[in-house]
């Protein structure tokens, strides 16, 4: 009788939680109510579309209320004056696309921040303002300036939602 082993590939820790993720990104839907209209999108060639053609200024309030810091807090992770802001807003302007997809992605980031702290919105706010070891001793609030940045806080939320700290 002829015994046969059959090579297996470990089990790929970091491959799994990321395909769990990308699964669950796709099933997702994202809204964004800013200035009485509601941008709602499934997917990233949805988010592209809505980016091209801008979002009112005021959802630089919706992204205040969200994470619960003054406007001009989001204002200065959008690198905006106070005084262009008021005066877009009140023109009813619409943000140009780098600001677009700001707003856009930290709007993602609070509602998958606010899933992985089990909808306990204060902690996850709490979260954000904390130096953390996982994105070089900052805060995940001081990322979220850049794309980058953004990208690295999902990054550590991920890792906070499968258990691995480190």
């Amino acid at each position: 009788m002829e015994t046969t082993v059959r090579k297996t590939k470990p089990f790929n820790t970091r491959k799994s939680v990321q395909k769990a993720s990308e699964r669950r990104l796709a099933s997702r839907k994202w809204t964004l109510i800013s200035d009485d209209k509601e941008y709602v999108w499934t997917n990233k060639m949805e988010r592209v579309e809505i980016i091209r053609k801008g979002i009112p200024y005021g959802s630089i309030e919706v992204i205040s209320k969200r994470l619960n810091r003054p406007v001009k807090a989001v204002l200065e992770i959008v690198g905006m004056p106070q005084t262009t802001y008021n005066k877009k807003k009140s023109d009813h302007s619409l943000l140009d696309s780098r600001d677009s997809e700001l707003v856009l992605l930290i709007s993602e980031l609070i509602d998958y921040g606010t899933e992985v702290f089990n909808n306990e919105t204060e902690k996850f706010q709490r979260w954000l303002k904390k130096p953390n070891l996982s994105l070089g001793g900052n805060s995940p609030e001081e990322l979220l300036d850049t794309i980058t940045g953004i990208d690295e806080v999902n990054y550590a939320l991920n890792r906070l939602e499968s258990g691995n700290l480190a």
